[in-house]
């Protein structure tokens, strides 16, 4: 202590050892100001607590399983493997499994036989919701609790690469001369990719509901067609005819986006082309009926969790798919709304009565 005293000609002290501060003193304010900071980071760390332990009370011992109402390859697949790819620093693992035909048809009814059952989600979307009201499905989105909207993506309407038609305009003037010449691959009956058709047909003056479309079960055997030929052109989903389009093993017409996109590059929109048509897909995910209110909160958490992971940003980008996450309230009216406009659209082009 004595060395320490000394102002010059002292023994240094060793690392670790000397004088020894005099602590600091904090005003009120930025003491008050520090222990709000430490309370908001010790809140958000409780919360996330609380809903990381929520879902896994929701789940407890069992797996996570998730069904894709089509056969593999398609949008619905794809998504319900997205979903099971960001969930895994989430909940770690969980199954997807299919059930395909008739846009989900087939895979609703069974699906909604897990009522009150929280680790069964089924992914959804506008194809459903035309297929249902096409195909009199005994079952509807109001036999499922719809957790979130997940994501939005637009259609490229595509030849093969050999065909003599080269742009948009040529397959609407063909269209227009014998619309039921003119086939046209895509997925299931009353789908998106069909009505997307039927608009189409009707903006050239064609009659809508003498387009000669050839439906699929899914995207991924739409894809087959469109890719042997067999067909004039194809309407799918950008996400999933994108590589195909990139390798030169078809051509791309236009898009049904308002403005051109960045993946495919360099393709119209289909008002470009003079067609006067836009359209979106889009995609969400259910849980059955029965389960309760605090089981739906916990599911929703858990996908709120997935969102803001770097995979899940990853996947959309890597995919060219629009973020649409929709909960709650919003979500429901918006389930309504697609509901009531997508069976106006229906009629309007003659695929119901």
């Amino acid at each position: 202590m004595e060395t320490a005293q000394h102002e010059s000609g002292a023994e240094q002290a060793p690392p670790g050892r000397g004088r020894i501060p005099r602590p600091v003193r904090l005003g009120i304010g930025v003491a008050a100001a520090l222990a709000m900071l430490a309370g908001l980071v010790v809140s958000g760390i409780e919360q996330r607590s609380s809903a990381a332990t929520g879902y896994q009370a929701v789940l407890g011992e069992r797996q996570l399983r998730i069904m894709a109402p089509a056969n593999p390859g398609g949008g619905w697949d794809q998504t319900s493997r997205a979903v099971q790819t960001a969930l895994g620093d989430v909940i770690g693992r969980s199954e997807v499994y299919n059930v395909g035909g008739a846009g989900g048809t087939i895979g609703l009814p069974q699906f909604v036989r897990h009522a009150g059952e929280p680790n069964e989600l089924m992914v959804t979307g506008s194809i459903m919701v035309g297929a249902i009201l096409t195909n009199g499905s005994e079952s509807s989105l109001e036999d499922v609790d719809m957790l979130a909207r997940l994501t939005t993506e637009y259609l490229a309407v595509v030849v093969p690469a050999d065909s003599e038609i080269e742009t948009m305009e040529q397959l609407g003037e063909a269209m227009a001369a014998d619309v039921g010449a003119v086939s046209i691959a895509g997925g299931s009956a009353g789908g998106v990719e069909q009505v997307l058709a039927g608009l189409i047909a009707q903006d050239v003056g064609a009659d809508p509901s003498e387009v000669s479309y050839v439906a699929h079960s899914g995207g991924g055997e739409a894809l087959t067609t469109i890719l042997s030929g067999r067909a004039t052109a194809g309407i799918s989903g950008i996400s999933e005819i994108a590589p195909y389009i990139a390798d030169g093993s078809v051509r791309a017409l236009a898009v049904s986006s308002p403005e051109a996109l960045d993946i495919p590059e360099g393709v119209p929109t289909l008002r470009d082309s003079g067609i006067d048509v836009e359209l979106q897909n889009w995609r969400g995910i259910a849980a059955p009926l029965g389960i309760t209110d605090e089981e739906h909160a916990a599911l929703v958490a858990m996908l709120d969790e997935m969102r803001a992971t770097d995979a899940w940003q990853q996947i959309l980008a890597d995919r060219g798919w629009g973020d649409a996450y929709l909960t709650g309230d919003e979500l429901e009216r918006f389930v309504d709304d697609e509901q009531a406009t997508t069976a106006e659209v229906l009629e309007q082009i003659g695929l119901v009565g």
